[in-house]
């Protein structure tokens, strides 16, 4: 938590381009984040959300999909495509991020935004794969066939059953998902090109002391991501207490 407090204590603080030592209290930073003079702060920031949503959407319907076919359907390598699809989750992101970089390379495609989506659409749909695979293997198959044992069509049994019970663990992989992607710097650092993301305006900024601007976006994400942990689980608690009274 030290960090985490350093973080949100030093976003007050009245500094210039240094943000090394206290010199006083402000709002300023706050109030005034994307200002002119340290507009590039927010812009990385922005390269960062759309990044990460777009990766997201991308690999989550991806990996859904993928998720799905390996449980549901026999087919040939199938068990190669498992051991493939894992193979990014144990391989140092370095390796991952210098092996996309050489392959760009050698295929001539220019390194900015669209390449970043890229590889990050690559690496996340490993772990939704993971999550969403292990809902899948937990449903209860005799819901499904109550389904279209009442006459519901493929479409109908996946769209009013199969998706909304597999929807808790699609939700829990795109989190994770766009929290792995807003964070990554390894990765992108080998594939962005000109393209500056709020990770790597960090990792520039960090040598003369990373602006207040900086923080404040840092302990804004942090406090935002707090709250919807917060809530998930005041909402949990909710509906397990409202079960048990029904029970």
């Amino acid at each position: 938590m030290v960090p985490i407090v350093y973080t949100f204590v030093f976003s007050f603080n009245d500094s210039l381009k240094s943000n090394i030592t206290w010199r006083g209290f402000t709002f300023d930073k706050w109030l005034n984040v994307c200002q002119v003079q340290n507009g590039a702060v927010c812009e990385a920031f922005g390269n960062s959300i759309l990044i990460g949503v777009v990766a997201t959407v991308a690999a989550t319907t991806l990996g859904t999909m993928i998720a799905i076919a390996l449980v549901r359907y026999r087919f040939r390598y199938r068990s190669q495509t498992s051991l493939l699809l894992f193979l990014p989750m144990a391989t140092p992101e370095v390796v991952l991020g210098a092996g996309l970089a050489a392959q760009f390379l050698s295929l001539g495609v220019p390194k900015d935004m669209s390449t970043i989506i890229l590889a990050h659409t690559m690496f996340c749909i490993s772990f939704v794969v993971v999550t969403v695979k292990a809902r899948v293997a937990s449903l209860d198959p005799a819901l499904e066939e109550a389904g279209r044992d009442l006459y519901g069509s493929a479409t109908q049994v996946f769209a009013r059953i199969t998706f909304p019970l597999l929807l808790p663990g699609i939700l829990a992989a795109a989190l994770l998902s766009f929290a792995l992607s807003f964070d990554d710097f390894i990765i992108t650092n080998f594939n962005s090109g000109a393209v500056t993301t709020f990770p790597k305006y960090i990792y520039v900024s960090a040598a003369r002391g990373i602006p207040a601007e900086a923080n404040v976006i840092a302990s804004a994400v942090f406090i935002f991501a707090l709250v919807i942990v917060v809530t998930a689980q005041v909402s949990r608690a909710a509906k397990e207490k409202r079960l048990a009274k029904q029970g």
